[in-house]
Formats: C-alpha cells, sequence, structure tokens
C-alpha cells in the first residue's frame, strides 16, 4: 500500500473509490466519473449532472487520480440544479448566437421558477426570435453533443473572448490569479464560467423559453420535480422591483462587477455608499408616506421576507420615518403568540416545525388585533421559551388614534394570520435582498449568496455559530422559505429591495475570515469553496463610512437600532 493506500492487484496500481449508496470499489487511477457511474446505484427521476468528491463539486469529466469519497448529484439538489441551469445558459446563448448572429445575451435575474434575460441587437427581440432560440435549443439536446472542458492561456482567452463578442468578460479575467483559464466548449461555442457544466448537451432536455417583454425567461425545474417545467406564475410587482434596482445601479454606475470594483479603486466608495444609502431612505420614505396618506384605513402593517433581509432593521427605519408623520408604530412580536410547544405540529421527521403557521394562535391573535383596533386594552400574553408555554405575565397595550401596529414576522403575508382583519385595513411589506450587480452577461449573483453571507457574519459575530453551522442550517432556513414566504410574495402591497449595491465589497473582509476557518473534511467545504471563488472577485471596501442605521450594520454591527 502506498501513503494513498492504493492497492497493487496484479502488478496493476489501483485507488480505491467509496460511491454513496454503492460501496468501495477498486478502480484504475485517472479513471472519470462519467466511467465510474456504472456503480451508481440510486434509482434517480433525473440525469446525473456533476458529482461531490472528498467535499468539492466537479463536473463528471473529472478525472479521480487519488483515493476518494463520491457522491453523484442529480437535479433534486441545490447543486446539481445551479449545474443544470449554468449548462442551459450556455446552451441559450450559443442558441442565439446562431439565429440572431452578432447579438448579445444577458441574463439579469431570477424570476419565479426561470431566469429573466434580454438581448441586444439590430431590433427588439420579437416572439418568433424566441421561439427559433427555444426550437435550435433543443435541436442541439437532441444532438447530444459534448460539453468538453480545457485550459487556455489567459492571453489566448482574452482573443477568444474579443472574437466571441464577450468583451465585457476581460476586465474578469485580471482576477483570476491562475495563467490558465478553464473554458467549456460545446460545438463552436466557447466560454469561461463560474462553474461546472454538463458532460453533454442530452442531459438538457427539460426547460421553457417564454418571450416577456422586451426579453425572455428561460423557465426550469425545480428539484421537487425535475422533470416538469411548473405552470407559469406571473410575479409583476417582483419583476418591478428588480427594474427599479437595476435603474438604480445604472444611475449609481455600478451594473456589474467590473464598473463596482472600478469605483472602488477611484477611491469612490464612500459616494457610492451614500448615494445607495440615499436611494433606501428615499424608498422607505415613500412607504411611509403611502401608509399615512391611509391612516383612516389601515390599522396594522404586516412585514414579512426571507431570512437575512435586514426586516428588523427596515422595521425600525420604518417606524422613523413613520413618526415625521405624527404616527407611533406599536410592534407586536408572533413569538408570544405561539402555541404551548406540545401543541406544535410536527414536520415530515417527527420534529416540532415552528415556522408551520400553526404553531402561532391565530384565534387568539385575531382576537387581540381586532380589539385593539376597535381601541379596546388587551391583555398581551408573554412566551416562555424556557418552558415552552405562555408564561403569567401579561403586557397592557391600547391604541391610540394615531398609533400603527408593526407585525414582523415569516407568516405577514399569509391572510391566514390575520383572517380576521379585512384586506384594506392592513399593509403588506414583503422585503427581500435582491442583488443588483452581476459578475458578466451570462453569469448573475443569486440572491441566496447574499443572504448566506450576510447570516453567516452575523451568526458568528453575534450568535456564536461557526460558518459550518450556518451553511448546514441553510437548506432547512430554505424549506421553511418555500413554504412559507415566497407563495406570498405577490400579495405584498410594497416589495423592498433590502440589498445595497455596494455590500458585497463591504462583507467580503467580514466574512472571508470565517469562510477561512472551515476545513476540507467538512460536507459544507463545497459551499464555502463557492462562496470564496465568488468573493475573490470583489474588491474591498472598508465599512467605515457606512452609516450606523444601514441594514447592512444588522449583520457586521455597529447598528444603532440593536446596540451591537
Amino acid at each position: 500500500m502506498t501513503e494513498k493506500n492504493n492497492a497493487i492487484t496484479d502488478g496493476v496500481e489501483r485507488i480505491r473509490v467509496y460511491i454513496a449508496n454503492a460501496g468501495s470499489f477498486e478502480v484504475p487511477p485517472g479513471i472519470s466519473l462519467q466511467e465510474l457511474l456504472k456503480y451508481d446505484t440510486v434509482q434517480r427521476r433525473s440525469p446525473v449532472v456533476a458529482a461531490m468528491v472528498n467535499n468539492v463539486l466537479v463536473g463528471l469529466r473529472w478525472n479521480v487520480h487519488q483515493n476518494s469519497t463520491i457522491e453523484f448529484v442529480d437535479l433534486e439538489s441545490d447543486d446539481g440544479m445551479r449545474v443544470y441551469t449554468r449548462s442551459l445558459v450556455m446552451l441559450l446563448v450559443r442558441a442565439a448566437s446562431e439565429i440572431l448572429p452578432g447579438c448579445r445575451v444577458r441574463m439579469e435575474h431570477t424570476l419565479g421558477n426561470g431566469v429573466y434575460g434580454e438581448v441586444d441587437y439590430s431590433r427588439p427581440l420579437r416572439k418568433a426570435d424566441v421561439e427559433q432560440i427555444e426550437a435550435r435549443m433543443f435541436e442541439i439536446v437532441r444532438a447530444n453533443e459534448p460539453v468538453v472542458i480545457d485550459p487556455v492561456p489567459k492571453e489566448e482567452m482574452k482573443k477568444l473572448l474579443l472574437s466571441t463578442n464577450q468583451a465585457e468578460k476581460l476586465d474578469l479575467l485580471r482576477y483570476r490569479r491562475s495563467s490558465t483559464i478553464w473554458v467549456h466548449t460545446c460545438g463552436w461555442f466557447k466560454d469561461f464560467t463560474y462553474g461546472n457544466m454538463v458532460p453533454d448537451t442530452g442531459c438538457l432536455g427539460v426547460f421553457r423559453l417564454r418571450y416577456y417583454m422586451p426579453g425572455f425567461i428561460l423557465e426550469l425545474p425545480r428539484k421537487e420535480n425535475p422533470t416538469v417545467i411548473p405552470e407559469y406564475v406571473e410575479q409583476g410587482k417582483l419583476a418591478n422591483i428588480y427594474y427599479e434596482s437595476e435603474k438604480w445601479s445604472r444611475i449609481l454606475q455600478a451594473h456589474n462587477l467590473v464598473e463596482l470594483n472600478e469605483l472602488i479603486l477611484q477611491g469612490k466608495g464612500g459616494d457610492l455608499i451614500r448615494v445607495a444609502e440615499a436611494f433606501h431612505e428615499k424608498k422607505i420614505g415613500q412607504i411611509a408616506d403611502q401608509i399615512a396618506d391611509n391612516l383612516d384605513l389601515i390599522r396594522i402593517v404586516l412585514i414579512a421576507g426571507p431570512s437575512s433581509s435586514g426586516k428588523t432593521t427596515f422595521a425600525q427605519r420604518l417606524g422613523v420615518q413613520l413618526r415625521i408623520h405624527g404616527i407611533r408604530p406599536v410592534p407586536i412580536s408572533l413569538d408570544d403568540y405561539f402555541v404551548d410547544r406540545e401543541l406544535t405540529p410536527r414536520d415530515e421527521h417527527g420534529e416540532y416545525d415552528f415556522e408551520c403557521i400553526d404553531a402561532i394562535d391565530r384565534e387568539l391573535f385575531n382576537e387581540h388585533l381586532i380589539s385593539l383596533i376597535q381601541g379596546e386594552e388587551v391583555q398581551m400574553p408573554t412566551y416562555d421559551f424556557l418552558s415552552g408555554k405562555r408564561s403569567d405575565t401579561y403586557k397592557t397595550l391600547k391604541l391610540g388614534p394615531r398609533d400603527l401596529l408593526i407585525v414582523e414576522g415569516i407568516h405577514g403575508l399569509n391572510d391566514l394570520l390575520t383572517a380576521s382583519i379585512p384586506k384594506g385595513r392592513k399593509f403588506k411589506i414583503y422585503v427581500s435582498a435582491l442583488t443588483q450587480i452581476n459578475l458578466d452577461n451570462h453569469n448573475w449573483i443569486p440572491t441566496t449568496y447574499l443572504r448566506i453571507l450576510r447570516r453567516t457574519v452575523r451568526d458568528y459575530h453575534h450568535r456564536g455559530y461557526s460558518a459550518v453551522e450556518t451553511i448546514r442550517r441553510w437548506p432547512s432556513v430554505r424549506r421553511g422559505e418555500e413554504r412559507h414566504i415566497f407563495p406570498f410574495q405577490e400579495s405584498a402591497d410594497v416589495m423592498f429591495n433590502s440589498a445595497l449595491i455596494y455590500e458585497l465589497a463591504v462583507l467580503k473582509g467580514y466574512v472571508e475570515p470565517v469562510l477561512n476557518m472551515v476545513g476540507r473534511e467538512n460536507r459544507e467545504y463545497a459551499m464555502v469553496r463557492r462562496l470564496k471563488r465568488f468573493l475573490g472577485y470583489f474588491e474591498p471596501l472598508a465599512a467605515d463610512e457606512v452609516p450606523s442605521n444601514s441594514i447592512i450594520r444588522e449583520f457586521i454591527g455597529g447598528s444603532c437600532f440593536l446596540g451591537h
């Protein structure tokens, strides 16, 4: 046995690989993951598109040279869906280039179960163009063309990008430390991306391309059912928020990563912070104005949004703006309306589901809301989390004529929470962190990246959790959002984008040391590695000029509202 515990069989060296759900095998070094797929015994509904090798996600064309633990990845996982989506985008860009020669495809942001993009061409995009591009994509899928990856010298890569109308990626090459760039090739089309691809186009048969003026939506399957495209649900309010955020980024002259980095390198980071914060303040002021103009009807404001969206700071800043109108915000904590722990519903694993709406005593909550709105005095409960029961102490509350109830919680947008309150008497706000800049034309920044980075910093510095613990909990957090928040987001009266265009540059200095503590032996290393590589493209920006009421202060510290 060598230092790597390789086996010598019949004079031929072997390595040992452990394949999840299949067992251990002795194989020749240099064997590809595609060849190892024959050992995979899992019954799958979707194709394997990548593999986790020693806690690193790699493409199936990867060759294994040492003893390894391997877990194949299909579309029923977040990693698999990322590979699938990235590969479909490459397919789309190639097909668009063939149908509309000389065009430039820009993938802007996620929208529902798809990705919204636009095409720069000599004329506006038409529905017939999108139909032809989709048809060409399916032709390439049926041809099952290989997607290969090869190293290309950086200087040669520059020529390649210019020749394929991808000049916007040139500036990004300076942040790639290696002298070679890994390039994916599909037919005549070459591209360098920020992750793995499928091995063949035949894997990419489930998608739909929809015309969505002035661009398109690339509709994708969901990991819960990767064999079908779900029915499209219009999300006009969310689309408008993205449009507003894009307009802000263009005003700030930081529409993509390169432009942001240039502003920082030119010493304009302080101006960028001040203007970005001014946008937030103006938007929050407009929301307060809207509430104040309808105060004769609105008696309760409900604030909801996914994890690490900055809801707490938003609620505090909204309260300041409301007080300018002579309105006194009165916060109510949903936590105090939890049912006794033994009455809490359980999830599919038999664990208490504290995020379920039935974990809240909705009958009592609605009874108190009605009484307060009608000017009556209420004895508000207090929940004791140690005992898991309502305590014997109560808080007396009565609303004045200029008082306004503020409720922040996961179920704020679900009308079941406030079923007894007429719709016209409540005002619902959806808060989310929707990133405003892209890496380049083909690679957008997922909103989940910003939120998990925010949460990692906050959990480490203010809650005592490591990056491993935060990332390990993240899938559970995401499941709760998918069930209890995202289905109701379009019912909001107002949406607020809490992302700040400069904040990833600020977060970088706080989160990288925390991520660096995670070793390769941890399963969470794959996500950490991806986040670190992503952050490597950003120039750092000091937090000195970030105001104390900024939403980002909720995570990095120094908040005037939270006392940390």
